[in-house]
């Protein structure tokens, strides 16, 4: 698979709910800076922390806006449209950037960066905060 495939398998998979199809799309020495995860260092990290997203998550829609991939690297422009399971009666609406690195035509690095204040439905109901 090339590296334009994998991105368009990334937002696939995730639009889709296949997140164990999602994490197959990363090295297993992969590395990850995500704005409310932090820092993820490997697959056997990456894994466990995806098998919750389908309960976290009544709505999860990812939608690729612009696409720039270059030998190795990639950029990704995209929008959320989210609804965490708690809150569904309060949307998540985000514009993300994705910046990703290849190996083997597999994520080998990924960041993403988005202002962090639209998900706070999905911040207090992972933090256990009712109000």
């Amino acid at each position: 698979m090339d590296n334009h495939e994998t991105i368009r398998k990334y937002y696939e998979y995730a639009n889709a709910g296949e997140w164990s199809a999602w994490c197959d799309l990363f090295t297993d020495d992969l590395v990850m800076d995500e704005q409310l995860a932090g820092h993820i260092v490997g697959l056997g990290t990456l894994r466990p922390m995806m098998a919750g997203m389908g309960q976290a998550y009544a709505k999860f829609q990812n939608v690729l806006k612009e696409m720039l991939v270059e030998g190795d690297r990639g950029a990704v422009v995209s929008h959320i449209s989210a609804l965490a399971a708690k809150y569904p009666d309060q949307p998540i609406e985000a514009d993300v950037m994705n910046f990703f690195r290849f190996r083997d035509g597999k994520i080998a690095y990924m960041r993403n960066v988005h202002d962090s204040k639209p998900f706070a439905p999905f911040l207090r109901q992972i933090s256990g905060d009712q109000s």
